[in-house]
Protein backbone atom coordinates (compact mmCIF):
# COMPACT_ATOMS: atom_id res chain seq x y z
CA UNK A 1 0.00 0.00 0.00
CA UNK A 2 2.54 2.72 -1.15
CA UNK A 3 1.60 6.31 -1.04
CA UNK A 4 -1.36 5.25 1.42
CA UNK A 5 -1.23 7.62 4.93
CA UNK A 6 -1.49 6.04 8.04
CA UNK A 7 -3.62 8.11 10.94
CA UNK A 8 -1.26 6.45 13.75
CA UNK A 9 1.55 8.77 14.68
CA UNK A 10 4.78 7.44 14.06
CA UNK A 11 5.79 5.34 17.02
CA UNK A 12 2.55 5.34 18.91
CA UNK A 13 1.56 1.53 19.39
CA UNK A 14 -1.40 -0.48 18.13
CA UNK A 15 -3.65 -3.25 19.35
CA UNK A 16 -2.55 -4.98 16.26
CA UNK A 17 1.15 -4.64 16.77
CA UNK A 18 -0.01 -5.80 21.01
CA UNK A 19 -1.23 -9.01 19.31
CA UNK A 20 1.65 -9.62 17.00
CA UNK A 21 4.04 -9.35 19.94
CA UNK A 22 2.20 -11.77 22.12
CA UNK A 23 1.26 -13.97 19.05
CA UNK A 24 5.68 -14.01 18.72
CA UNK A 25 6.23 -14.39 22.12
CA UNK A 26 3.25 -16.87 23.57
CA UNK A 27 2.92 -18.30 20.05
CA UNK A 28 -0.87 -18.18 20.64
CA UNK A 29 -2.83 -17.89 16.67
CA UNK A 30 -2.99 -14.23 15.31
CA UNK A 31 -7.01 -14.47 15.63
CA UNK A 32 -6.38 -15.69 19.86
CA UNK A 33 -3.48 -13.21 20.54
CA UNK A 34 -5.95 -10.15 18.94
CA UNK A 35 -8.88 -11.90 21.58
CA UNK A 36 -6.57 -11.72 24.39
CA UNK A 37 -5.31 -8.47 24.10
CA UNK A 38 -9.19 -7.31 22.97
CA UNK A 39 -10.41 -9.19 26.31
CA UNK A 40 -7.26 -7.19 28.38
CA UNK A 41 -8.22 -4.09 27.22
CA UNK A 42 -12.22 -4.75 27.73
CA UNK A 43 -11.40 -5.43 30.96
CA UNK A 44 -9.64 -2.43 32.01
CA UNK A 45 -12.05 0.24 30.71
CA UNK A 46 -15.06 -1.72 31.97
CA UNK A 47 -12.85 -1.26 35.48
CA UNK A 48 -12.60 2.38 34.69
CA UNK A 49 -16.39 2.70 33.54
CA UNK A 50 -17.14 1.07 36.83
CA UNK A 51 -15.49 3.63 38.72
CA UNK A 52 -12.66 1.40 39.72
CA UNK A 53 -8.83 1.98 39.71
CA UNK A 54 -7.04 -0.05 37.73
CA UNK A 55 -3.04 -0.97 39.10
CA UNK A 56 -0.78 -3.05 36.99
CA UNK A 57 2.25 -4.06 38.80
CA UNK A 58 5.66 -2.62 37.36
CA UNK A 59 3.44 -0.71 35.17
CA UNK A 60 1.57 1.98 36.40
CA UNK A 61 -1.50 3.13 37.35
CA UNK A 62 -5.00 4.32 36.07
CA UNK A 63 -6.33 6.91 38.40
CA UNK A 64 -9.68 8.20 38.34
CA UNK A 65 -10.44 11.68 39.59
CA UNK A 66 -13.67 14.02 40.75
CA UNK A 67 -13.41 17.43 39.93
CA UNK A 68 -15.81 19.52 41.32
CA UNK A 69 -17.94 22.43 39.98
CA UNK A 70 -15.61 25.21 39.17
CA UNK A 71 -15.49 28.92 37.69
CA UNK A 72 -12.99 29.67 34.70
CA UNK A 73 -12.85 32.25 32.97
CA UNK A 74 -13.37 32.57 29.27
CA UNK A 75 -9.79 34.32 27.67
CA UNK A 76 -10.81 35.96 24.94
CA UNK A 77 -13.63 37.79 26.73
CA UNK A 78 -12.79 37.82 30.37
CA UNK A 79 -16.18 36.51 31.00
CA UNK A 80 -16.44 33.92 34.16
CA UNK A 81 -18.42 31.09 32.77
CA UNK A 82 -18.96 27.69 35.16
CA UNK A 83 -17.18 24.47 34.71
CA UNK A 84 -19.44 21.28 35.06
CA UNK A 85 -18.06 18.43 37.42
CA UNK A 86 -16.47 16.15 35.74
CA UNK A 87 -14.39 12.51 36.07
CA UNK A 88 -10.99 12.77 34.60
CA UNK A 89 -8.71 10.00 34.27
CA UNK A 90 -4.76 9.70 34.29
CA UNK A 91 -2.22 7.34 34.35
CA UNK A 92 0.84 7.44 36.84
CA UNK A 93 3.90 5.55 35.88
CA UNK A 94 5.72 3.10 38.58
CA UNK A 95 8.48 4.26 39.61
CA UNK A 96 10.02 1.11 37.23
CA UNK A 97 8.51 2.70 34.01
CA UNK A 98 9.72 5.82 35.15
CA UNK A 99 13.36 4.98 35.40
CA UNK A 100 13.35 2.65 32.35
CA UNK A 101 11.90 5.97 30.34
CA UNK A 102 14.65 7.98 31.72
CA UNK A 103 17.46 5.86 31.28
CA UNK A 104 20.19 7.18 29.63
CA UNK A 105 20.12 6.45 26.16
CA UNK A 106 16.29 6.01 26.08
Amino acid sequence: MAGKESAIEPGSLTRAELADAVHGEIGLSRAESAALVESVLDRIGDALVAGDNVKISSFGSFVLRKKGLRIGRNPKTGVEVPIEPRTVLTFRPSQLLRDAINKPGS
